[in-house]
């Protein structure tokens, strides 16, 4: 079906695709590029024009390297302070301004994690913009997708405004490749410490299996494992099928696991490409339940099919 296009919409389009400039604020360690952040950069590539990533830390000059071989980044700007241990939304939000200004982004965006949601909120409200969250797709430079009630429906996001901050989910983009870029590195403009909140500690839980919300495969077990004792038997199931580990609402209220294990419309926001198996998610459920994507298929055998059994025999 053919519809006829105002010359203006024509002009407005090629107007908006040739002045896209995208700032990507990076998500890191200091030593190490959070995954999510080349989620990102695929997104903003998406949008046309000009990718920056802006990497604010503490001895954070292996991040910066390593994202100016990003394929599609054409800027790394670094800004290194003892302000910025932390990545404290407070101390950052002044920095993303001051960079905002000096270039002239027409976008900022990062990645739908606990980092992005507690920064670019801050960041759109001292724009005086209003943000749009989590995105799954990009139309146009100014449309987006995003998800409503709870993922039960898809809504398309037409955004006027000057700037447009948004953030994004990971496990709608494909990863950038972290090889064949030749991005060039300046440090950014720096601000003065705002000092109304201080980095402290932040004590993290090790594991050798992927993070929930970029794991390909995700084990998850409900109220129906009955004590945290037993979701020991999901972890067995899970490092055969190299696969991270969720629990459902119920799960974390009852005290089986720590509530950074949730997964759903109040936890973690997860998206499995192979498969998602769960024991009793349900309240009164007291079967085995295997949820995957329509597009993979579930191939069970082996180790894993062992796994399965002695879980199906446990209850």
């Amino acid at each position: 079906m053919l519809r006829a296009v105002a010359p203006g919409q024509l002009r407005r389009a090629a107007s908006l695709l040739r002045f896209q400039s995208t700032l990507v604020i990076a998500e890191h360690a200091n030593d190490s590029l959070a995954p999510i952040t080349l989620n990102t950069i695929t997104a903003a590539k998406r949008l046309g024009g000009d990718v920056s990533c802006l990497v604010a830390g503490t001895k954070c000059d292996k991040v910066a390297q390593d994202l100016c071989k990003v394929e599609g980044v054409t800027k790394v700007l670094v800004a290194q302070h003892d302000a910025y241990k932390g990545l404290l939304p407070e101390e950052l939000t002044p920095l993303i301004l001051a960079t905002q200004k000096q270039f002239n982004y027409t976008h900022i965006c990062a990645g739908a994690s606990a980092f992005g949601k507690n920064l670019l909120p801050r960041v759109a409200a001292k724009l005086d913009v209003a943000p749009i969250s989590d995105i799954i797709a990009i139309k146009s430079p100014d449309t987006f997708v995003r998800t409503i009630y709870a993922g039960n429906a898809l809504c398309t996001v037409k955004c006027d405004e000057k700037v447009k901050v948004f953030s994004v989910r990971g496990t709608s983009f494909e990863a950038a490749a972290t090889s064949g870029g030749s991005a060039s590195s300046e440090n950014a403009s720096s601000t003065s410490p705002v000092g109304i909140s201080e980095w402290l500690e932040q004590k993290l839980t090790k594991s050798d299996r992927p993070e929930l919300t970029g794991a390909k495969v995700v084990v998850s077990g409900g109220r129906g494992l009955k004590s945290g004792e037993n979701f020991k038997l999901l972890y067995d199931l899970a490092d055969e099928l190299h696969a991270a580990v969720g629990a459902s609402r119920a799960a974390v209220d009852a005290g089986y696991v720590p509530n950074d294990m949730q997964v759903g419309q109040t936890g973690k926001i997860v998206a499995p490409r192979s498969c998602s198996c769960s024991h009793s998610p349900t309240p009164g459920s007291q079967s085995l339940v295997v949820a995957g994507c329509s597009t993979e298929k579930i191939q069970v055998g082996g180790k894993v099919c062992k796994g399965l059994l002695k879980l199906g025999e446990r209850f």
